[in-house]
């Protein structure tokens, strides 16, 4: 009788062998599977640090007015954020179009003023390249919309005397961030003439009686709830010396004004002004020839009484942006609101016709029936306070006043 034990060993052998092989596959797909979760894990929580980043990115980009400054805004937030990001967006975007640069932003201005934030950057797999996949490619999106500082209207007018704002053929300001808020409810509150345009996100009047005439009047509310004073009481106003630091006209063609105060001056022919940075107290009638060019850098325009006044007598090009630090901080101009008398004295102030007028910051002037007269091209980021406003052939494009010194996203807000 033959033995069957070593036929039974040999078989016994083989399924060991075959089991020994399966082992190893199923070990290498375990392997394999977890260390693609592990990937598929890292690649999350990349994903999620590069939106946070795009998100503060985007929101630091919403405060500069130019795209190329947008873009660099953008850029040194996310190099701030994502260790190196600099370098790398360059070498791509240094690469042949054909070969498709895998770090890539993308930075788009919104028909509503908003700004879109696209950023693609490849993340490296650790275990799935063993299968090919080198790389995950993640992709963020982030959209964020600039805001006033003070969180309310760019433009309040307090008066409510009747006819508190006067808008006549010509006029054409245009925003579609900016809101007007008018507290007054005579009869009527506003006139409005033909061949006017008012292209607001709001117009917002506390009273119900007004004067159409004509002309283009978007976002149109009556018995609205206006917002308050956003700046009553809230400025230190400076003690103004006896000793004026500049006085009478000056005649050069080029004229440096220190910070102090400027009592009754003017200058003829048609110089080049510049402001120093700090705090300069207009004292009486500061006079500008038509033709001049103002400069006013990190300026403060402070107005003791309701006679001070800066008059420009048309074709004029100015330029002022308030101070990004210090006590006055954001205000281009004030005036003193401490005195009773003086609030009870409205006086007109009076811009006249320009050839350009840059303006960033708050203006404060409730005690002024302000006037524009045959202004073009004002491009203005304001956050401005009047008793009465008149608009006479005056051409605006102006936004929310937004205080760009600050690293803090509290100036926008995120809406994707």
């Amino acid at each position: 009788m033959l033995s069957t034990q070593p036929r039974n060993t040999a078989l016994l052998r083989n399924n060991e062998g075959n089991l020994a092989i399966i082992a190893a596959l199923v070990f290498a797909v375990i392997i394999m599977v977890a260390g693609g979760a592990i990937d598929a894990s890292m690649a999350y929580v990349e994903r999620r640090h590069m939106q946070e980043a795009l998100d503060a990115a985007v929101l630091a980009a919403t405060k500069e007015d130019d795209a190329a400054r947008r873009r660099t805004k953008a850029i040194s937030v996310l190099d701030a954020n994502l260790a190196g990001f600099k370098a790398e967006l360059a070498l791509a975007e240094s690469q042949p179009t054909s070969m498709g640069a895998k770090t890539a932003l993308g930075l788009e201005k919104n028909a509503d003023g908003s700004i879109t934030g696209t950023l693609r950057r490849p993340q490296t797999n650790i275990f799935l390249g063993i299968l090919g996949l080198d790389e995950f490619s993640l992709a963020v999106k982030s959209t964020a919309i600039a805001i006033a500082s003070a969180g309310g209207p760019c433009i309040t007018v307090l008066g409510s005397s009747g006819q508190d704002v006067l808008i006549n053929s010509g006029a054409n300001v245009k925003s579609d961030k900016c809101e007007m808020h008018v507290h007054s409810t005579a009869n009527p509150a506003f006139i409005m003439n033909s061949g006017s345009t008012i292209s607001l996100a709001k117009f917002c009047v506390k009273g119900k009686n007004y004067i159409k005439n004509g002309g283009t009047l978007s976002n149109l509310e009556t018995g609205c709830s206006v917002a308050a004073d956003p700046y009553a009481g809230k400025f230190t106003e400076p003690t103004v010396s006896s000793t004026c630091t500049t006085s009478g006209y000056f005649n050069s063609s080029t004229v440096t004004m220190q910070p102090g105060v400027h009592c009754a001056t003017g200058f003829n022919g048609t110089p080049t002004i510049t402001f120093a940075p700090g705090l300069h107290i207009i004292k009486g009638m500061m006079v500008i020839n038509s033709g001049a060019t103002v400069i006013a850098d990190g300026v403060t325009f402070y107005f003791p009484d309701t006679s001070s006044e800066i008059r420009a007598n048309g074709s004029l090009k100015f330029t002022a942006t308030a101070p990004t630090s210090g006590t006055y901080k954001g205000v281009l101009m004030f005036e003193k609101t401490s005195n009773a008398s003086n609030n009870a004295n409205k006086t007109q102030y009076i811009f006249n016709g320009s050839k350009g007028e840059t303006l960033k910051g708050i203006i404060y002037l409730p005690n002024r029936n302000v006037t524009y007269n045959s202004t073009t091209n004002v491009t203005a980021q304001i956050s401005m306070v009047v008793n009465q406003i008149i608009m006479n052939s005056a051409s605006w494009t102006i936004a929310p006043f937004v205080d760009t010194s600050s690293t803090s996203s509290g100036g926008a807000r995120l809406t994707e």
